[in-house]
């Protein structure tokens, strides 16, 4: 059961290959998961279709009309916020838009991922495409001409708090889009934004009347942390599986609790998921089958070998429950006024940030328990008490060589720091906007932690299968599985196998960059298939 699929874009050892990637429409319809990953991360070009410039245009109209009228309506003729009682003449709203988007480019703190904030500028962009903001048909090509170009605003950690929507950052992109403010270019440099947009031949944007709030009113940063997290929870929940498995076979662990039939009593599909990936890449094991005699008495294994089904697959459980929230948000038009297809223009409240923020708060609970899981497992390697015939620490000479015990130690600091991460963001709320906003999401702030969260996950998954293929290595001439003797394989390309200590930081890395690229779940899936 994949949590989240980025199919339909060309792969490359496990990632996508931008070189290859078609480019992605934007219409009134929703973006795919994989539209975003794709454009955030890998960077494909977009391009807008033509129904979605005709619905901007029909809504810029409507939006022109009221600028025209007596009557005052939000946006349009009247500040924001808790200054929204006061109407402004015809000859100030340019001025009105512009100190908008400049007084709420107010971040601060380190600069935002680069994925992240291509992320943040598309999934605006496709909520302009729908036709329900008013902004001018220029205003959406401009972040087009923006993606295209690889010019990333410099977006800062601090500033949202998702409601309305991811004001701070949202207000940095546009600053960008009027030719203010700083970018980053496709080599990471450091740029003034009108310039480097005149070397792309991109013309600054002069924001008309509603303009302003349509680019900062969304949950885009952290609908586009979702979605990005959710890819890569499709490969680390994978990975765990192998890392289970691999651990499983170097304790000389029974198999037999991973049967089918016995997954169908709980029926989960996660965990029954999980469990089929466990049999797929154990299959074939000499290690596992030299104890699977009707004299083997392992069939109580320790509960974080014969329970990784079940917390794995409700890790699984979870990120399913976030990606269908995810594909709402996808789905959906978010602005404070919009305007509607019969031309009304209404405030609402779409832009809060709850339900977004539930869910990335719930994906950090359950990273932090499969990364707390993975830790306990590759603590039994290390204990002669349970390792079943081992060296104390995997060392060659124990007491001489300290072998894998302080890589253990390493994951436990980044578990415990999970375990901080795991503490939700959107129980709190803090008024601001003079009590006007007077409860707050925090899903940015949520949507930050998990980013942490999945980086610690990986790292935690790397050290698991870094100490299980030296396991492995010590059980010869046993052989392991077709499945987990590629991933050794693979590892054994940059890491030595078992002898006296060497420097242990490196060969960490090296692991954590092969669970990163994918490198790890392609060889097993070159075996297996495709993992589900």
């Amino acid at each position: 059961m994949a949590v989240l699929s980025v199919g339909g874009v060309a792969r490359c050892n496990g990632r996508v290959n931008s070189q290859t990637s078609q480019a992605v429409t934007v219409g009134v319809g929703p973006l795919s998961p994989a539209d975003v990953v794709a454009v955030a991360r890998y960077r494909a070009p977009v391009r807008i279709d033509d129904q979605a410039l005709e619905e901007i245009a029909k809504s810029r109209a409507a939006i022109e009309a009221l600028a025209h009228a007596d009557t005052p309506h939000y946006g349009v003729s009247t500040g924001f916020g808790a200054l929204a009682t006061r109407h402004i003449a015809p000859e100030l709203r340019a001025q009105l838009q512009r100190s908008l988007i400049r007084s709420h480019a107010a971040g601060s703190g380190p600069e935002v991922e680069t994925e992240v904030v291509r992320a943040l500028a598309l999934l605006r962009l496709s909520t302009l495409a729908t036709g329900r903001t008013g902004v001018k048909v220029e205003t959406a090509q401009a972040y087009a001409g923006l993606l295209n170009a690889q010019l990333t605003p410099v977006v800062h950690e601090y500033g949202s708090l998702g409601c309305s929507g991811d004001l701070a950052p949202l207000s940095h992109v546009a600053l960008a889009v009027m030719g203010e403010g700083k970018v980053r270019d496709a080599d990471g440099n450091l740029r003034d934004t009108a310039e480097a947009m005149a070397e792309h031949g991109l013309e600054p944007v002069v924001l008309a009347e509603k303009e302003g709030l349509a680019l900062i009113n969304g949950t885009d940063g952290m609908l586009g942390m979702l979605v990005l997290a959710l890819a890569d929870l499709d490969r680390l929940l994978k990975t765990a599986d192998i890392a289970a498995a691999m651990s499983v076979e170097g304790q000389l662990a029974t198999d037999r609790v991973f049967a089918a039939d016995l997954q169908a009593l709980r029926p989960h599909p996660g965990q029954g998921a999980s469990a089929a990936n466990l049999r797929a890449v154990l299959s074939d094991s000499g290690i596992v089958a030299s104890h699977r005699g009707p004299d083997c008495n392992r069939v109580q294994d320790a509960y974080s070998l014969r329970c990784s089904p079940q917390v794995h697959g409700a890790a699984r459980a979870t990120a399913t429950h976030a990606a269908s929230v995810a594909g709402y948000e996808l789905s959906a038009a978010i602005d404070n006024p919009v305007v509607l297809p019969d031309g009304r223009v209404e405030s609402n409240g779409n832009f809060h940030g709850a339900p977004v923020g539930y869910v990335l708060d719930f994906l950090a609970i359950a990273v932090a328990d499969v990364a707390s899981i993975s830790e306990r497992r590759s603590d039994r390697f290390l204990d002669v008490a349970r390792n079943h015939g081992l060296n104390a620490f995997l060392a060659d000479d124990p007491g001489v060589d300290s072998g894998h015990m302080i890589a253990q130690y390493t994951q436990a600091a980044i578990v415990s720091e999970l375990k901080r991460l795991a503490v939700p963001a959107s129980v709190d709320s803090i008024p601001s906007s003079a009590m006007q906003e007077d409860h707050v999401s925090m899903g940015w702030h949520a949507a930050r932690k998990l980013r942490k969260s999945i980086d610690g996950l990986q790292r935690v998954l790397a050290i698991e299968i870094l100490t299980a293929a030296r396991a492995l290595d010590l059980r010869a001439p046993l052989e392991p599985s077709p499945a987990t003797a590629a991933v050794r394989s693979k590892l054994r390309e940059h890491v030595q196998g078992p002898g006296t200590d060497r420097h242990l930081a490196p060969e960490i890395e090296h692991s954590v960059q092969l669970v990163a690229d994918g490198t790890f779940l392609s060889a097993v899936e070159a075996v297996t298939g495709p993992l589900l």
